[in-house]
């Protein structure tokens, strides 16, 4: 089946903040997107493909999961590396995630996150095989994965192009989804997907919403624990809030001023359901030591 699509204007201009900010704009995105830059600058990201008509795929095939060794007994024979996937939100989540696991002997985090990467845009840098050669280089037990906030542009694959949200756009996002947590299994490395947070602009909110959904609805087909994040990221009303209320009950700055990504108060609200589950599910809180400070 075939669908017409009409050219998208949107704008996502993004840099790097707490070490790595991002700050959308509102001007000409799928005619010369610019991905979220760390060190490196705009000449960086390469421009878009002409857009072209897009093509339905079959829905994805879910292949059986391989059986995935126990937390608990990677523990019990040894260290426990915990590496976090992803982009320059997960970057920050990684900083939270070591912050609270530092101190828990047996365990190490590892920083396998990279800004200005995603799912969608595989032209620039293909997770997948990045991914193959981080776990080549560096074993893991873990991963903690966090993608999605460069990810609201179109998809070139096998010469076409696809507008975000289309029918095919989501199949080829699943396919990547998948993808990417089957490379991680077949390691024998257990998954734990993190959802995106709330988002300041409307427009944005809704864009991250959509792949929230997918990988939610992608997670509970595969088994994968899905943490989800919005709640935890909106006020009293549901809605975006740059301040919210601490476990201490003073209400502290969460959010950089992009709206996009977190303060690091942010960052280790995001953490806590993640340490939580795994410290359940490893048996760590049994172990010697504790969260660091």
């Amino acid at each position: 089946m075939r669908a017409s699509i009409n050219a998208l204007t949107a704008a996502l201009i993004v840099g790097v903040i707490v070490g790595l900010a991002l700050t959308p704009d509102g001007r000409g995105w799928l005619r010369n997107p610019t991905l979220m830059l760390g060190s490196a600058n705009a000449s960086a990201s390469p421009p878009a493909p002409q857009v072209v008509a897009t093509v339905a795929r079959p829905e994805p095939v879910v292949a059986a999961a391989p059986r995935i060794t126990p937390l608990s007994r990677r523990v019990a024979e040894g260290e426990l590396v915990v590496g976090v996937i992803g982009d320059s939100m997960a970057d920050g989540l990684w900083t939270g995630v070591y912050r609270d696991l530092r101190d828990v002997d047996g365990v190490r985090v590892v920083r396998m996150a990279e800004v200005s990467t995603g799912l969608s845009r595989y032209d620039y840098v293909n997770v997948q095989d990045k991914t193959a050669r981080q776990l080549r280089e560096q074993p893991i037990d873990v991963a903690v994965v966090m993608f999605g906030t460069n990810d609201a542009q179109a998809i070139e694959h096998d010469g076409v192009i696809h507008q975000f949200g289309t029918p095919g756009w989501r199949e080829i996002y699943a396919r990547r989804v998948d993808d990417l947590v089957a490379l991680l299994r077949q390691n024998d490395v257990a998954v734990y997907w993190v959802g995106l947070p709330r988002m300041k602009r409307e427009s944005f909110d809704g864009r991250m919403g959509l792949i929230n959904g997918l990988v939610a609805e992608r997670m509970a087909a595969l088994d994968v624990p899905y943490i989800d994040t919005v709640a935890l990221t909106s006020n009293e009303g549901g809605a975006y809030d740059a301040y919210l209320t601490a476990t201490d009950g003073r209400r502290r700055l969460m959010r950089a001023h992009d709206g996009i990504h977190m303060s690091m108060a942010g960052y280790l609200r995001l953490t806590e359901p993640v340490t939580e589950r795994l410290r359940a599910d490893a048996g760590l809180d049994r172990m010697t030591g504790g969260a660091g400070g």
